[in-house]
């Protein structure tokens, strides 16, 4: 049931090898780019510099207004309005900063994330089908979002706030000591003990999120599997089942979060008061340095403006600390898939105008890349002529669509060869291979558009005419024109608005629009309406005419009207040649089925029975 998919970002830890290699990412910024980058942090360094100017200004302030009290003296009036002007002008320069800063930020941000999507996309789509059943469409989708969505706020503003933070601290503790030695060693005393209990706080607060994380994460799987087979919890009356399965996932992952909760807060309490223990502290050892003239009390006022600073941005350089390792972590996920190579494409291909529908399967063996241990498919050797069409027929679970799949080069033979015409398959280009087939899945998947756009899919470069015409063949029109917005209509998600037979009319459709060498079908009627069928059925003969083709039959009809008939068991084809000479087999399986009258699906499940 549950699965535990940890979607959370895991840090990465801060290593020289994992900077380096992170620091890949910057090749998707262009040259100005990284000029604009450089220049932004440029305004950033004079954004935190305006930051330390203030305290000072303010000292300063404070310091005019006092000897102007004290010494009734005009001077100190003009140098109190000179240093309020001078407060105005640093309001100013750190607004046009930060603003040029941020814009500057942003503007390479997004170009760098703009690049990083499109190349990752490019690379996903470009995978073969083990990278797929190696990596589940859920942690796929949280490269694109959750890790891209990091990139992007670090880039923006958490490497900004970063170095703001450090540049802060550096410039703030300098400028302390020169203020006040004395103070300054007071102030830095409490940071080793505060670093200490953190560190030792930290370690476990980040356990108890890594638990409640991985409990987010289960309570998200209970909520995807149940929505995605919301037909069958419905179809077992298994709501209340549900509710209370979800219930108790969210109850532990409350639990775990109220006492993290607990924890955080005793943290922050604990900062809290170490902080304003020594800030307290400072202040009266402050105040007794400035009754002894020692310093005046606007210097005081600066320096306690500074350590609160320098502390503030010691509290929080450490969550950016974090971000930034989620961030290193992140960069790598991303980039780890976008150097994956992709299918194999031979420079040196053999590229023809049009590719021969001879397909010749010689001693072919297959086992999964996830199961190298077991066999699917053995010894398969067999000869399709072009125009030809094959029917093949078996138990679920022989290895009928893997056989498909291989000759549509989804998976490639762990051994032996398939050739189309004379040359091996693997020669060939593989997207012009791919651009001459066409398959038409048992489960018909359409995306989410409009069934015009659904049809169009098989040939983008077709007109409307050329869509409508293949429509026209698919026995689709008929029904399209029926929708009040026809050929616009809304599908909806995998094609959900529209019936089993429609979808599978409109994937016909599709396929007919490629005008394919070769067809591959995955016959699925038995779960349609006798007038469905009849529509289906009629659309399936007319794509199939003068096509090279092979057929995963469930019907008799079918399997009576192929050229050539395989019948396969335990992975291996059992009885090969045309409808006249396998009925010469006596006690033969496809002999049997003739004679009992019984649908394909029905027969081999009834001599699973009988052979258990």
């Amino acid at each position: 049931m549950a699965r535990n998919n940890n979607i959370h970002l895991p840090k990465s830890p801060l290593s020289i090898a994992n900077i380096k290699k992170s620091s890949r990412i910057f090749r998707f910024m262009s040259r100005t780019d990284r000029w604009y980058f450089i220049i932004g942090t440029f305004f950033l360094a004079l954004t935190a510099a305006a930051a330390l100017l203030f305290p000072k200004l303010l000292g300063d302030l404070v310091n005019s207004a006092s000897l102007k009290i004290q010494e009734k003296n005009n001077a100190n009036l003009d140098k109190l309005e000179q240093t309020a002007i001078y407060f105005v002008y640093l309001f100013i320069a750190q607004a046009v900063f930060s603003f040029l800063r941020i814009a500057l930020y942003v503007r390479v941000t997004e170009n760098m994330t703009y690049g990083m999507r499109k190349s990752l996309y490019t690379s996903v789509i470009y995978q073969n089908m083990e990278f797929f059943s190696k990596n589940r469409v859920g942690e796929l989708f949280s490269r694109f979002s959750a890790d891209i969505s990091q990139i992007q706020d670090t880039f923006t503003s958490g490497i900004a706030t970063f170095l703001r933070q450090l540049l802060i601290i550096f410039g703030g503790v300098i400028y302390l000591f020169f203020s006040s030695t004395s103070l300054a060693l007071w102030m830095l005393a409490t940071i080793p003990v505060v670093v200490i209990i953190s560190l030792f706080f930290g370690r476990y607060i980040r356990k108890i999120s890594r638990q409640v994380q991985d409990f987010t994460a289960n309570n998200n799987v209970i909520v995807e599997e149940t929505l995605s087979g919301v037909q069958n919890v419905k179809a077992f009356s298994n709501e209340h089942f549900e509710v209370d399965r979800y219930s108790k996932s969210a109850g532990v992952l409350r639990k775990e979060s109220i006492y993290r909760g607990l924890l955080r807060g005793s943290f922050s309490s604990f900062i809290i008061i170490c902080l304003f223990g020594s800030f307290i502290f400072l202040i009266f050892q402050g105040l007794t340095m400035v009754r002894a003239n020692e310093i005046p009390i606007g210097e005081l006022i600066t320096f306690m403006m500074l350590t609160g600073f320098v502390g503030g941005s010691i509290a929080g350089i450490a969550e950016q600390f974090v971000q930034i390792q989620k961030t290193i972590g992140a960069v790598e996920r991303v980039l780890d898939i976008i150097d994956t190579p992709g299918e194999a494409i031979n420079d040196n291909s053999i590229k023809t105008d049009k590719i021969s529908g001879n397909i010749s399967i010689r001693n072919l063996n297959f086992s999964y890349p996830s199961r190298p241990g077991f066999e699917v498919l053995k010894d398969i050797s067999l000869e399709l002529q072009e125009g030809k069409s094959l029917a093949i027929v078996g138990p679920s679970g022989v290895g009928k669509s893997t056989l498909i799949s291989l000759v549509y080069r989804f998976y490639e033979p762990t051994h032996g060869q398939i050739f189309i015409g004379n040359e091996n398959y693997l020669q060939m280009d593989l997207f012009q291979l791919r651009n001459s087939m066409a398959l038409v899945p048992q489960e018909i998947i359409l995306f989410g558009g409009t069934i015009y756009e659904n049809i169009l899919y098989g040939n983008p470069d077709a007109t409307e005419a050329d869509v409508i015409a293949a429509a026209q063949k698919a026995n689709a029109h008929q029904f399209i024109e029926l929708f009040p917005e026809k050929y616009q209509t809304i599908v909806g998600d995998r094609g959900i608005r529209l019936s089993g037979g429609q979808k599978q009319r409109v994937a016909i459709a599709r396929a007919i629009l490629k005008d394919p060498n070769f067809l591959f079908l995955d016959e699925a009627t038995s779960s349609l309406d006798s007038e469905s069928e009849r529509l289906v059925q009629d659309a399936l003969e007319k794509l199939m005419r003068n096509r090279t083709s092979i057929i995963i039959a469930h019907r008799l009809s079918t399997i009576r009207n192929a050229d050539n008939i395989a019948v396969m068991k335990n992975g291996k084809i059992e009885e090969y040649g045309d409808h006249d000479s396998l009925l010469k087999i006596q006690n033969g399986l496809y002999h049997r089925m003739v004679e009992q009258q019984q649908e394909p699906s029905e027969f081999f499940q009834d001599s699973e029975v009988i052979h258990q």
